[in-house]
């Protein structure tokens, strides 16, 4: 993932400045500072004003003071959810496009961030061209097709993971309304989502 995105080569900017528009305010929020620096400069190269953060308290600080026109935000940050940070830009700002990243593919927290106001989400490793894409995508533009869709193995482990949200990361109660034995649920969800 890395290094897809440092060996992009930079976009056109006079075309890509055609998709942005007059307000090129970007807000990157993403604790993974290497990624984070590398997606600025590749988001820069494309004609946005970068503004970084690494966490959920500086991301809502930097929404509150200049609500931008543009968001990247990481769902899970070391002190908190990105969805906090959402929630701030809209209270200031209800244009503001916002893409979230998420390295984890949960449905049911992809459907709570584009209920505060997430105009997508991006599965992780997500490069720069997904990222910018998403951004600058035209109001009923439909998106494209991903190369390569959720394996039968990965759709039930996104079935298992939105009941476990649903009620509350009970295991008990998950496992009851799956009618599945309480320690195979264990087993899965100790596991990392399949392919």
């Amino acid at each position: 993932m890395a290094d897809k995105i440092d060996t992009l080569p930079p976009a056109p900017g006079a075309e890509d400045a055609d998709y942005i528009g007059a307000d090129r305010s970007l807000l990157i929020v993403d604790d993974d500072g290497p990624f984070l620096r590398r997606l600025a400069r590749a988001m820069e190269t494309r004609g946005f004003d970068v503004e970084m953060a690494e966490s959920v308290a500086e991301g809502i600080a930097k929404a509150k003071g200049a609500p931008p026109k543009y968001a990247v935000v990481d769902l899970r940050l070391s002190d908190g959810s990105g969805l906090d940070v959402i929630a701030a830009i809209r209270q200031r700002r209800d244009d503001t496009r916002i893409i979230m990243l998420t390295g984890y593919g949960n449905i049911a927290t992809a459907v709570n961030a584009v209920k505060l106001g997430a105009v997508d989400y991006l599965a992780k490793p997500a490069d720069a061209d997904e990222i910018f894409s998403a951004l600058t995508q035209k109001p009923g533009e439909k998106a494209e097709l991903p190369e390569n869709p959720m394996s039968a193995d990965r759709v039930r482990w996104e079935h298992i993971q939105r009941v476990y949200e649903m009620c509350d990361r009970n295991v008990s109660e998950t496992a009851r309304r799956l009618n599945m034995h309480r320690r195979t649920l264990q087993r899965i969800l100790a596991k990392r989502a399949p392919k």
